[in-house]
């Protein structure tokens, strides 16, 4: 580990050196933003509906979310109970429970000589799990993110990131189930999980075998840019952003300075692997979310006789926009646009973190994943809307739709602020000096999320160019590389490749999902069947 650790450091060290001179981070955006601007645009090809160009992919990923939850009956409701019980632990004792010769699955080909305790296979438990992927999702999309969908889209945005939320349930319970279905486990017990398996094997059964590899290295090639983007430089970025401006420090090498330090301590837990890291995000994880989550309560109890003013903005926004912001269906595309950004339902990362879960059942897992975007979207989010709506109806700090690109204009001052900094105010207009607090919020947030996005991209990456500890390296100096590049580019270069990066895994995600949901079906019915046998004896 100490060499390794030397080794990353020696290899940052001349960036570090190279830092000081004046305007590098200047130098980083100019040269990052013509490859991210030609990627959003590439990914985000629209056609045309009425008035609005609509990108394919919010159409792929709004009728895929939108069918699953009516084939699975509404699993984001009817198994949300089912969820918290198996998150909770209630039913792990059936991951022991002896299989009985009645129990055995002839249409998988089991036979009795055959059968093994599948359970022993995984590395984390449900919780972890859980952890690992909602660290990786509940982030800077649910802070930045949802400023910049209110500032752009109006209070109306909010209702569709909540839309968005609901229906991207279903499709993390589909995904989710799949990724322990189809994942492979070494000789050392070490899981490899994710789309890139699923797409190839589960096609592979369907007699698809040519198109499941071809969408499954499509999607390890995509997840491995998304981690070095969203799951990585926007994070670095808005940390870089926050802490410069709470520290007010200046300098054109400030955010490549930050960004080294950033890298050296994920490298610290990245190294550990998924163990290390699922240790890590669950006492992180709930520590930081139940920070953020206390401090909206105060605002929003503080405002509580207007809460009913801010609910008929969102939806009165959601349906009839205000002048200036457009037709109903610009604010619908800026909603589950930013939603998308947030919980990644339907981008399959997720479903990387589930599948190294110790569990015999695929879709006790799926269950517990469905809550994912329900914490991000449904409840963090929203409070995040809830606590700007108050402080700009207080103090008419920006005018709706009045944003430009990834930055709101603000009315007095005439400056534009990154959405970090939009909701930084927001806060700390109720809560003096919880700018500071939020600022370490914001770095934990970005911390667990490089290091939850780490291991989906390494996944990834071994999926392409195998599992040798050669490969191991490189592709974490490379992400470590990629926390420096995104402290040290502007917002607007960092989140057009961002945003692009997690939505293009859609594409190919999708197309596998829509093949594959009703093997979803059957590992759900096998699951319920022998929870209530279980509970019976």
């Amino acid at each position: 580990m100490k060499y390794r650790l030397l080794t990353i450091f020696t290899l940052l060290l001349p960036v570090l050196t190279f830092a000081q001179e004046k305007g590098l981070d200047e130098r980083v955006n100019d040269a990052f933003m013509p490859f991210a601007s030609w990627w959003e645009g590439f990914v985000l090809t629209s056609i045309p509906i009425g008035e609005y160009n609509m990108p394919i992919v919010l159409i792929l990923l709004i009728l895929g979310a939108t069918f699953f939850t009516i084939a699975f009956k509404f699993p984001n409701i009817t198994k949300f109970p089912l969820a918290i019980n198996t998150v909770r632990g209630k039913y792990d004792e059936l991951d022991h429970h002896s299989i009985e010769k009645t129990e055995l699955n002839v249409v998988d080909g089991d036979l009795p000589h055959t059968i093994k305790d599948e359970s022993k296979e995984g590395e984390v438990s449900h919780f972890q799990a859980l952890a690992t992927a909602v660290s990786g999702t509940v982030g800077l999309g649910n802070i930045a993110g949802v400023a910049v969908a209110i500032a752009l889209g109006g209070p109306g945005a909010t209702f569709w990131m909540i839309v968005c939320g609901l229906i991207g349930m279903s499709t993390k319970f589909v995904e989710c189930t799949l990724g322990v279905k189809y994942r492979d486990v070494g000789a050392d017990g070490t899981v490899y999980g994710g789309p890139m398996y699923y797409l190839s094997k589960g096609l592979k059964e369907q007699g698809a075998k040519g198109l499941g590899k071809v969408l499954a290295v499509i999607f390890a090639i995509l997840c491995v840019g998304a981690s070095f983007g969203g799951g990585n430089a926007f994070q670095s970025n808005q940390a870089a952003v926050q802490l410069s401006t709470m520290l007010s420090l200046e300098g054109g090498a400030t955010g490549v300075v930050i960004g080294i330090v950033l890298a050296i301590l994920v490298g610290i837990v990245i190294i550990g692997g998924i163990k290390k890291i699922a240790s890590v995000t669950e006492k992180i994880v709930p520590f930081m979310a139940g920070v953020y989550v206390l401090a909206s309560l105060i605002i929003i109890f503080s405002n509580i006789q207007y809460i009913g003013d801010a609910f008929g903005m969102i939806f009165a926004g959601a349906f009839t926009p205000a002048a200036g912001l457009g037709g109903v269906l610009g604010v619908i595309i800026v909603g589950f646009q930013r939603a998308a950004f947030s919980n990644e339902a339907g981008a399959g990362s997720a479903a990387i973190a589930h599948s190294a879960v110790k569990t015999k059942y695929p879709a006790s897992e799926g269950v517990v994943a469905l809550l994912e975007p329900f914490i991000d979207t449904v409840v963090i989010c929203t409070m995040t809307a809830l606590v700007i709506i108050f402080f700009n109806m207080d103090a008419g700090a920006f005018d709706y739709g009045n944003a430009v690109g990834s930055t709101v204009l603000l009315n007095e001052s005439g400056a534009y602020v990154g959405g970090v900094d939009l909701t930084s105010m927001a806060y700390d207009s109720v809560i003096p000096g919880f700018r500071y607090v939020l600022t370490i919020a914001i770095i934990l947030f970005a911390f667990s999320t490089m290091i939850s996005w780490s291991y989906y991209g390494l996944q990834s990456w071994k999926f392409l160019f195998g599992r040798g500890k050669t490969a191991d390296i490189v592709y974490k100096v490379l992400f470590l590389l990629f926390v420096v590049i995104g402290a040290a580019a502007t917002l607007d270069a960092v989140i057009k490749f961002s945003d692009a990066m997690i939505l293009a895994l859609v594409f190919p995600n999708m197309i596998g999902l829509l093949f594959l949901f009703p093997k979803v079906r059957e590992e759900m019915n096998k699951y319920v069947s022998d929870i209530k046998k279980f509970v019976k004896s």
